[in-house]
């Protein structure tokens, strides 16, 4: 099964995404922050990168973009408008879900961007 890099500072909110990846047979790496989710994305390899929007540090989409330098497709979660701002500029760069999540919504977002990275 995919190995996934979950990148999300809320801890209730990565604890959640965390168990309904593993409990569908995903191998799930987290953390909290830009920094730690960048050391993680440097010490292996990863079928998919999860990112916050929003994060203490910066924003997942520098975690998303130092992972498509690797080959390694992103997905990013936000509830903030300026996230999807950024990304008008090129809205096709990475899949966006909105909070709040919904379990069957994560679960096919993941999906299809591992497809589509195929």
């Amino acid at each position: 099964m995919a190995r996934i890099l979950l990148i999300e500072d809320d801890a209730d909110v990565r604890l959640v995404v965390e168990h309904i990846l593993v409990d569908e047979g995903y191998e799930v790496d987290t953390a909290e922050c830009v920094v730690r989710g960048a050391d993680l994305l440097d010490s292996g390899p990863y079928d998919l990168v999860v990112a916050d929007g929003r994060l203490p540090d910066g924003t997942g989409i520098e975690l998303a973009d130092k992972a498509a330098v690797l080959g390694t497709p992103a997905l990013i979660i936000t509830g903030y408008a300026f996230i999807l701002r950024e990304l008008a500029r090129d809205p096709d760069r990475y899949p966006i879900l909105l909070k709040p999540l919904r379990p069957a919504e994560i679960l096919s977002a993941v999906r299809s961007t591992l497809e589509a990275a195929g």
